[in-house]
């Protein structure tokens, strides 16, 4: 079966976040963290966490964002080291990633990787929450009740986490799934982030207000 045809409820999905040393003048950005974790069926599992070496300095604000310093990735692996954990993970699923370009990007590291489809929380959350005013990943999260959960599902950890985001990502995907009722939708279809796919987006806008989710 080609993979947009199958259904939501059978699909593995799986999340990739990666927090970055910063971009600067007359160099190019890099990874400094990577965090994946599956979504399949009813549960959530196969975490993964771990800092990335860098040939770059990282930059003061990005320090500033994700708190990492220099002095923890200088042990770290490489990026070709952690090949096996990628491959492992994210072969044979849907990839997912809030704002996915920057994933895109640093997955470039493994040339024909073969990863994908890919599904950007950022479309499905502006397609399904249209009047929410901002969209970045805890934005939405709040807005769909997802933070209390996404802290148990990774105590310690907080926002700018790489782990902690991609368990974000597939938490507010399985609630706008579960709302919109999308369960027996295509990947295709949800990937889409078009009307037809959220056919029952006004259901979902008016459950989410009920729910306190939005105004």
């Amino acid at each position: 079966m080609n993979p947009l045809d199958t259904p939501v409820r059978e699909a593995a999905w799986a999340a990739v976040d990666f927090e970055s040393a910063g971009a600067a003048p007359g160099r190019s950005d890099e990874p400094v963290q990577v965090g994946m974790a599956i979504w399949r069926g009813a549960a959530f599992g196969e975490f993964f966490r771990s800092y990335i070496h860098s040939p770059v300095r990282i930059t003061r604000s990005a320090q500033a964002v994700h708190g990492i310093a220099d002095q923890d990735i200088a042990s770290a692996p490489s990026m070709p080291a952690l090949w096996p954990e990628f491959k492992v993970r994210l072969s044979g699923a849907v990839v997912v990633a809030h704002g996915a370009g920057t994933e895109k990007r640093f997955l470039r590291s493994f040339p024909l990787h073969g990863f994908g489809p890919w599904l950007d929380t950022l479309a499905v959350a502006r397609a399904a929450l249209p009047a929410l005013p901002d969209h970045s990943l805890g934005s939405v999260a709040r807005a769909v009740g997802a933070e209390d959960e996404v802290c148990a599902l990774c105590p310690g950890y907080e926002w700018h986490d790489a782990l902690f985001d991609a368990v974000a990502c597939l938490v507010i995907l399985r609630r706008i799934v579960e709302c919109c009722g999308l369960h027996d939708a295509t990947v295709g279809e949800l990937i889409s982030a078009d009307a037809s796919a959220y056919r029952r987006r006004r259901t979902f806008l008016r459950t989410a207000k009920s729910a306190g989710w939005a105004d």
